[in-house]
């Protein structure tokens, strides 16, 4: 004999699924997988769900983080043992902390493009004031040592540069081929120069090809001098051409706006690094190979290594920018900067302890193996820096 429990009037009224009409046990249905919420709600609620289900921007992004900055090697070591809920996934941490990093580096990074002194500008035949640019000011050279002087002076402009732009990764690169541009353009001028005194003939004061892309010391020309590789074939030349064109095209908007290389070549440097994580965690199960680990384990300590990266990436940027809201504030803003050199300081410390940590060597081998994997991959970096230049200077 059965007796049947009749419910409290008090109790709850049991939740059921819109869908199926199965009692609901969670925010998911069982039976049918449906959610509980739908997008008829208040706007507030679908951006907070959005944020935790894109970057989960919860309580586990504190416990992420304190680990992520200062314990080498510990979030990797808990997702290994299985403890993964409690902290924001590697792929999501990564994602986050790159774009954030490289954004606030756009931000705080920009190229002073206005004249500096009277050096930069001249009078033009009417009496009126004409600013010039490096070219420019190299065709108005008449003498060996002026040019030496202009050549100097935008060499140190480039120094002034990278030293701003030095924790930025690969933006090096691009002022390493502004440098051989100056050094190159003052060659040719001091040629002009010597030339003139030789056969009395006059200094040119125009240059037809400024601006333009050169291959094999001519300038680059569709029809005349176009860029032809043999095992690509006719339309895989005629597209590379294509990106030719488009490319020296974007080159005088350059010359008006360096930013707008700056700009475009750091925001595709999240996607190479992406890129180039599978490649790193090559090269770790390389390195690691009797260790029989899988993988997918290299995976998750190059993702976890590379967020560091960028978290103190970003950390950097953020103290470089409060030291010089700081300045004038008396010690303060040297107390900032000497925490900055320490956080640079401690990032290849950190990659080092967490090698150290994760794959338990001793210390001979741990450093060897440190010093191999970073030289590769510094290779790998530049590859993949210059391929992103390039890419940013056809697609500004």
């Amino acid at each position: 004999m059965t007796t049947e429990t009749t419910p409290s009037p008090d109790a709850a009224p049991v939740r059921r699924c819109q869908n199926c009409g199965e009692a609901l046990l969670g925010e998911h249905c069982y039976a049918c997988g449906q959610p509980t919420k739908g997008l008829v709600r208040h706007f507030s609620s679908i951006i907070g769900d959005f944020m935790d289900s894109v970057f989960e921007l919860d309580s586990r992004i504190l416990r992420t983080l304190g680990p992520l900055l200062f314990r080498p090697g510990y979030l990797s070591d808990e997702y290994f043992a299985g403890r993964r809920v409690r902290y924001v996934s590697p792929v999501r941490l990564f994602v986050f902390l790159s774009l954030f990093a490289f954004f606030a580096a756009q931000l705080s990074f920009q190229i002073d493009n206005t004249p500096r002194d009277a050096a930069e500008v001249r009078l033009g035949e009417d009496g009126g004031v004409v600013n010039e640019g490096f070219g420019e000011r190299m065709l108005a050279a008449r003498t060996v040592a002026e040019v030496e002087k202009i050549r100097d002076e935008a060499l140190a402009e480039v120094r002034g540069a990278r030293e701003e732009s030095k924790r930025v990764p690969g933006v090096s690169i691009g002022l390493d081929i502004a440098e051989k541009a100056v050094a190159n353009e003052a060659e040719r001028r001091i040629e002009e120069i010597r030339e003139s005194e030789r056969t009395g003939q006059p200094l040119p004061v125009t240059r037809e090809d400024t601006g333009t892309i050169s291959f094999n010391g001519t300038p680059w020309d569709r029809e005349k001098n176009p860029l032809a590789i043999g095992w690509l074939g006719e339309s895989g030349n005629a597209r590379l051409n294509a990106y030719v064109d488009r490319a020296q095209g974007n080159i005088k908007r350059i010359q008006d706006d360096p930013n707008l290389l700056k700009d475009a070549f750091l925001s595709t440097v999240p996607t190479t690094l992406f890129v180039l994580l599978p490649l790193f965690a090559a090269l770790l199960k390389v390195a690691y190979a009797f260790k029989h680990r899988l993988y997918m384990e290299h995976l998750i300590v190059a993702l976890h290594s590379h967020s560091f990266l960028c978290a103190g990436l970003l950390l950097v940027l953020l103290l470089d920018a409060m030291a010089g809201w700081a300045s004038g504030l008396g010690w303060l803003p040297a107390s900032i900067r000497t925490a900055e050199v320490a956080l640079v300081c401690w990032m290849p410390v950190y990659l080092l302890l967490m090698q150290k940590r994760i794959y338990r060597q001793g210390w001979l081998m741990t450093l060897l193996k440190y010093t191999l994997l970073g030289t590769c991959y510094l290779v790998l970096l530049s590859f993949g820096a210059t391929a992103s230049l390039l890419a940013s200077l056809v697609n500004l």
